[in-house]
């Protein structure tokens, strides 16, 4: 029990690391919106381990990332964001994988989490007008929404294969 805890840790380590080397250093950014993988270290989490490993990896996955790379201000909404979308991984993902919990899951994180939320947290921080900023942010959400799907589609088969190649 106690090595599969310490498995768990090292493992959720690790991809706390690689979200933030996804996110701060092999992204596209702009001012208000980021085009990457950093996304892909949080569903492993979160199809590995379920909501709160997913979430907790998100969220400290931001934090820290803020803190030793800054790319603008640290502001908290970012972070709690960042954790409600590993929250929504978990929920989705963690069990099963079928297209359907996919898209649902990249449903609500790009349109509910990403657009409303962090396009308001963007509007508070600078002081921009919500509407303007909504509309400018709708392209690189179509443009993740494809992304993470087809991304996602093609991680959860491998990791599939993974999971099954490690119990026989």
């Amino acid at each position: 029990m106690k090595k599969q805890k310490t498995s768990m840790l090292v493992t959720l380590g690790m991809l706390v690391a690689i979200e933030i080397i996804l996110s701060r250093f092999c992204s596209i950014p702009a001012w208000n919106f980021k085009i990457g993988l950093g996304f892909v270290p949080v569903v492993v989490a979160a199809v590995l381990y379920g909501p709160v490993p997913a979430a907790v990896v998100a969220g400290l996955s931001d934090f820290l990332g803020a803190i030793m790379f800054p790319i603008g201000p640290y502001f908290p909404g970012f972070t709690l964001t960042a954790a409600l979308m590993g929250l929504v991984w978990g929920v989705f993902l963690h069990k099963r994988q079928t297209m359907a919990r996919i898209g649902g899951a990249v449903a609500v994180n790009q349109l509910v989490l990403s657009l409303l939320l962090n396009t308001l947290w963007i509007s508070v921080l600078y002081g921009s007008p919500y509407g303007p900023l909504f509309l400018t942010r709708t392209i690189s959400t179509a443009v993740m929404i494809a992304a993470q799907v087809v991304t996602i589609g093609l991680m959860t088969k491998v990791l599939g294969h993974f999971g099954k190649k490690a119990t026989v």
